[in-house]
């Protein structure tokens, strides 16, 4: 194996097992929070009867657990074990301070479920993660023992249970035994974390009953937002049609009625107001062509997803790197929302990422149609900043497709995208490559 491979696997193996000892320091940390929270908690419903003070302080104090209990489900989720939100969808009229809010709270099973996590968690995450430190701090004092001994002199006792530091030969057998007892710590305490992940996922996520309301509530926002969206699209090929291409026919009809009562009287007149006519029809096809594109392009009914995203590429002015496999086409609109996905994210990157080039991938595996656009622009992307990405979300939300955004500071951006379907038509012409 090459020693450079090998240095590199063997970095990124200490930094996931230091990252491991570290997240272990934090749960240690984490664990003292919970009992305090736990104790507050039952104050708080301990005075819920108490008028208007109950109906605050108990909404308040959940907050904060349910802040605490956040936290514990993004740590899981950076060990693997995702952890979704459990909670119910706040009601319309769940002001702070009143009934429906504070009945909302009490009545939602998470609540409780939260609860009933925050004594054993603390419990679990700090053994764990005390296990987690000790271990690697343990080998790291056998492996440093030998300059501490040569700095502080002969007579330093102590490391280990079976060792007694008190001469060269003991000194010399610390450093294997505490090598050993490092690697294998740094080992363990990814496992360590995991193993408190899933513990933390049996209270922390939703049950069966619960992800199927959280489904339906999805899909009824889904439903809204894409209706929305449709009336939208609507409103705007209307507005397209009357102020564009409608007008302009209008407009053209005139000039050739005026042009057939000159036709007699004033042929060189009417000849001139044709030539007009001819040029208003031109440009009204080209408005229509434009219109018809912005709909459905025609190049992705006769070329598919991934000669579509070819012909976008060449005309942009930035080079783009492509890598499209598809082995067939999917459904016309899925293939639609994905081809105008991608063709916004590119839009927003010669806009707005000062990038000097781009890369597109797209594949089909697993059931679902994954598109990854990335830049080498300057980072920063904000979904909220209006620049079109919460429309692409919302475009791929109508086909219960996923949205991730990773744009840090300075970049790059990677934009994933992902889009459940079934592929039919098998390809019937190359569409990878690179521009």
């Amino acid at each position: 194996m090459d020693i450079a491979a090998m240095g590199a696997r063997l970095g990124r193996w200490a930094h996931r097992g230091l990252r491991g000892a570290l997240s272990g320091l934090a749960a240690m940390g984490l664990a003292f929070t919970n009992l305090p929270l736990l104790a507050v908690s039952f104050v708080a419903f301990a005075l819920a009867p108490v008028p208007f003070l109950g109906l605050a302080l108990v909404p308040w104090t959940m907050t904060l657990v349910r802040m605490r209990t956040d936290l514990e489900r993004r740590r899981a989720s950076r060990t693997g074990i995702l952890v979704t939100r459990p909670y119910q969808p706040r009601p319309e009229r769940a002001v702070a301070g009143g009934w429906p809010h504070f009945r909302w709270t009490v009545t939602d099973p998470a609540t409780w479920r939260d609860l009933a996590w925050l004594a054993p968690g603390a419990l679990v995450g700090f053994g764990l993660g005390l296990v987690g430190v000790l271990v690697p701090l343990y080998g790291l004092a056998g492996v440093t023992l030998l300059p501490f001994w040569i700095w502080l002199g002969t007579g330093w006792y102590g490391y280990g249970a079976t060792l007694a530091v008190d001469t060269w030969p003991a000194v010399l057998l610390c450093l294997p035994e505490g090598a050993a007892v490092l690697v294998g710590g740094l080992w363990l305490a990814p496992w360590l974390r995991r193993v408190d992940a899933h513990f933390a996922k049996l209270f922390l996520a939703p049950t069966r009953a619960a992800e199927l309301r959280l489904r339906v509530t999805q899909l009824t926002v889904t439903r809204a937002d894409t209706v929305d969206a449709q009336a939208a699209e609507l409103r705007r090929i209307e507005r397209d049609l009357h102020d564009g291409v409608q007008a302009r026919l209008a407009s053209l009809s005139m000039t050739i009625g005026l042009a057939d009562k000159l036709i007699d009287r004033d042929p060189a007149q009417a000849h001139k107001l044709l030539d007009e006519a001819r040029e208003s029809s031109h440009t009204a096809l080209v408005e229509l062509r434009h219109l018809i594109r912005g709909i459905h392009p025609p190049v992705l009914a006769e070329r598919g997803l991934g000669g579509a995203i070819r012909a976008l590429a060449l005309s942009l002015p930035m080079p783009i790197t492509l890598d499209i496999d598809l082995p067939g086409r999917p459904d016309t609109p899925v293939e639609s929302a994905a081809y105008f996905a991608v063709a916004e994210t590119l839009t927003n990157m010669i806009r707005h990422s000062r990038a000097h080039s781009g890369s597109v991938f797209i594949r089909h595996a697993d059931g679902a149609l994954t598109m990854v656009v990335t830049d080498d622009g300057g980072g920063g992307a904000d979904p909220t900043a209006g620049t079109g990405l919460g429309g692409i979300t919302r475009r791929l939300a109508a086909f219960d497709g996923t949205f991730a955004l990773s744009s840090p500071p300075g970049g790059p951006t990677v934009i994933t995208m992902e889009v459940p379907c079934a592929l039919s038509s098998p390809r019937t012409m190359p569409s990878s490559g690179t521009d």
